[in-house]
Order: C-alpha cells, then structure tokens, then sequence
C-alpha cells in the first residue's frame, strides 16, 4: 500500500489526443486567461483610481475581482503548461497548493457576494442605516472576514485531504486537482468519511448563504416595487441585477458541477463542466458588472480615455 507520501506526483486528465487540439486548447485558454486578467485588472485600477467608486460596493468589486483573478491563476497555468509540452504530470506539492489556493479563492469569493447582497439588501430596504451598518470600518472587518473564512475552508479541507493514504492509481480524471478526485484515490475509510462531514459541513454554511441571498432578494424586489417612479425602479434594477447574476452563474456552474446525474457521466463531459464552474464566471463576472454599472463603466472609459491621450502625447513628444 503506498500513501501520500511516496506519490511523487498526479496525472490530470488531457484536454484532447492529437496534438493540434492540445495547442488549439493552450491558445484558448491562453485568450481566455488574457482577457479575465486585462478586465479583472481595468476593474481594480478603476475602483482603485477614481474617487466616485470609493464606496462599500466598490470596495467589495475590488476584493472579488481579486478573488477571480486567485481562481484564474491556479488552475489554467498549469492546465495551459500541460497541453503545451504534451504533458498530464502535476507533482504532489503543486496539487496540494492547487487544491489549497482553488478553495481559498473559492470560499473567499462566495463569502464576498454573500456580503455584497447585504450591502445592495442595506442599501435599498434600509437606505438611512447605510451609513452606519457599512461604514469603512465595518466593510473592511467583513471583507476581512471572507478572507479568513476562504482561509480556514481551505486550510480544513487541504490539511484532510493530504494528509489520508493513497493507494489507488495516481490518474485524477480532471485537468485540475479536484477534491472529489482526490478523495477517490484514498484507502483511509475514517479519513474519507472525516472529509465528507467537511463537505457536508461547508455545503450546509453555503446553503445558508444561498438562503440568506434569495431572502434578501425577495425583500429587495418587493421594496424595489413599491417605488414610484419608473426610473427610481430602473436605477435599483441595475445595481441588483448584476450581483444576482454573478451568484446565479457561481451556484448553478458549482451545483451542476458536483450534482449532475451519474447517468450522463463521462470524462469529455465532466471537463467541460469543470471548465464552466471554475474558468468561465472569474472570466465573465467583470463583463457582467460593467455592463450594468454607469459609474463603473464612467470610470474604466475616462481611465482607457487618459491612458490614451497620454500615449498619444508621449508619442508625439517622443517625436
């Protein structure tokens, strides 16, 4: 029997055989990486610059896009390595820090928009305690708060799960390291049911989550309805409605993810559903909330205006 010990490393499941779909997959992921990363990043410099987001919903898009980026960042440079020099070997070191940064950003990033709809819930059923219940200070200790829960989620979960004997093959299925994966290759029948209470545990914390939302959102939209006016209803709208669907792409892109039914289950399958709930909301969230934001959109086109005139005058000085 070998435990964890003496695996020196995993095999993540290839994105394809033939080589040209191996490249074809680096060059997307490697578009898809770029683009999470300039939106992602116009979004921190925007709120970080302009004085006009310097507010509890800024503040908090900040500490998510930051959260987006961790979640980009762990998984598809390794899975980019891998499809470029033909490759499926992550070493057991570099699953363990996957596992512990992908749960990190995670959790963290789950936490952040559970606090986010408390802020748009304070905002517009309680907008003269706005003030006092989302001061600096008081934003600040509940950012720091999903950090820390984001930290001790994934600390519990990576500390259980490396620390159980592995005795099965060493192949996970997945182009990441995936927890449910990992826990297949365990022989340690009291670790395996220690990590299910912990599953269990945080799936009945996030549920909770998800119940406080859509409690919030029910209060949200029957105060939003008893607004007189058509543009008052349509301004409460619009900074609702992107936060409602970053959660609805995070919570059905996660329940599919882990829920689907055995029948349809394959390995082409499960990687693109894989791909969908950990590549493709950290990618999409920034869209979605420039969208619908005329402050945040205001502030990314005066910031891309200033760098431009500014290049332009460097290069007309410069000549």
């Amino acid at each position: 029997m070998s435990n964890s010990s003496s695996m020196p490393q995993f095999l993540l499941l290839a994105f394809a055989d033939r080589r040209e779909l191996q490249l074809l997959h680096f060059w997307l992921f490697l578009a898809i990486s770029l683009a999470a990363l300039l939106a992602n990043g116009l979004i921190l410099s925007a709120v970080a610059c302009d004085h006009h987001l310097h507010t509890p919903m800024g503040f908090f898009l900040l500490n998510l896009s930051l959260t987006d980026l961790g979640c980009i960042c762990t998984t598809v440079p390794k899975a980019m390595h891998n499809s470029l020099w033909d490759t499926t070997a992550i070493s057991y070191t570099g699953c363990a820090a996957q596992v512990f940064f992908f749960f990190f950003f995670l959790g963290a990033e789950f936490s952040l928009l559970t606090i986010m709809c408390y802020d748009r819930y304070v905002a517009i059923c309680k907008p003269l305690h706005y003030g006092t219940l989302l001061g600096s200070r008081a934003c600040a200790h509940m950012a720091a708060a999903a950090w820390a829960a984001g930290f001790l989620y994934s600390l519990l979960h990576t500390a259980n799960t490396f620390s159980l004997p592995l005795c099965q093959d060493n192949a996970l299925g997945q182009f990441f390291c995936e927890l449910p994966h990992i826990l297949k290759l365990s022989c340690s029948h009291s670790g395996y049911l220690r990590e299910i209470g912990l599953i269990v545990v945080s799936v009945c914390l996030g549920f909770g989550c998800f119940i406080f939302i859509v409690f919030s959102y029910v209060q949200i939209f029957r105060a939003v309805l008893r607004i007189p006016f058509q543009q008052g209803q349509h301004k409460a709208f619009s900074t609702c409605l992107p936060h409602l669907a970053v959660v609805s792409l995070f919570a059905s892109t996660g329940i599919f993810a882990h829920l689907k039914p055995p029948s349809i289950f394959s390995p082409s399958l499960n990687l693109i559903v894989s791909v969908l709930y950990s590549v493709v909301p950290p990618s999409l969230n920034p869209l979605i909330y420039s969208l619908r934001n005329q402050e945040l959109k205001d502030a990314l086109r005066k910031m891309m205006t200033g760098c431009f005139s500014g290049a332009i005058k460097c290069l007309f000085s410069g000549a």
